[in-house]
């Protein structure tokens, strides 16, 4: 939509829009003061290396290290039953036999050859 508005707009309108836009982001940035010649010029870190975590993301980081832990000491899934494994096994299976077998745990790559254009002589 904007590129549009853009083509639509010409060359100068073009670079009247960038600017205005620029200036709309850099005024909602908050290092924008720390730019502007108002400022002090005094360099304040915002935030310490050493400041206290805040609880919930302390809550989160530990809750994924005691996943990932927990992975590594099973070598797969925590907490699956025989259930959740045959289960999984038979959606598995089902996927292979419908979409022609392969690696189900891998990203597929995909190749994409050049189109080939006929030669159009110019008359």
């Amino acid at each position: 939509m904007a590129a549009a508005a853009l083509l639509r707009m010409g060359r100068l309108g073009c670079v009247k829009a960038l600017q205005a836009e620029s200036w709309k982001s850099l005024r909602r940035l908050p290092a924008a003061a720390a730019l502007s010649s108002r400022s002090d010029g005094s360099k304040k870190s915002p935030r310490k290396p050493s400041a206290p975590m805040d609880p919930i993301q302390k809550l989160f980081l530990d809750a994924i290290r005691g996943y990932s832990s927990k992975s590594r000491a099973t070598g797969g899934l925590v907490d699956a039953d025989s259930e959740f494994e045959k289960a999984l096994a038979d959606e598995t299976s089902k996927l292979q036999r419908l979409y022609g077998g392969g690696d189900l745990e891998t990203f597929p790559e995909f190749i994409f050859s050049e189109p080939k254009f006929d030669e159009v002589s110019q008359k």
